[in-house]
């Protein structure tokens, strides 16, 4: 529960998402994520980055208004806790574009 071993396992799906592994990215991304939530809290940057994260992966699964909806939260919370012109909350709001654009929207 040490938040260096929540972004060891961040990083652990991301390189397995690298590696084509989205089913088991996606698995440890959502453990990850609900981990995040309940130790670090919502509003913690690592928690962002860990929902941002299996958003990717959801869009690599090809599911879409899952990957859309959990954008569209990262997005509003960027805003409020980080800032409009912070570079993580422009990076949610680029990652929401392309979902949008896989999307069709």
């Amino acid at each position: 529960d040490h938040p260096d071993t929540l972004n060891s396992r961040n990083n652990l799906a991301g390189a397995l998402n690298s590696l084509g592994e989205h089913p088991q990215a996606a698995d440890l991304h959502r453990q990850t994520l609900t981990d995040s939530e309940r130790i670090l809290g919502p509003d913690h940057p690592d928690t962002l980055n860990s929902r941002n994260n299996l958003a990717i992966t959801l869009d690599d699964l090809g599911e879409y208004p899952q990957a859309a909806d959990l954008h569209r939260q990262n997005l509003t919370d960027s805003e409020r806790i980080l800032g409009p012109d912070h570079p993580d909350t422009l990076t949610s709001r680029n990652n929401l574009a392309i979902t949008l654009d896989d999307l069709g929207e």
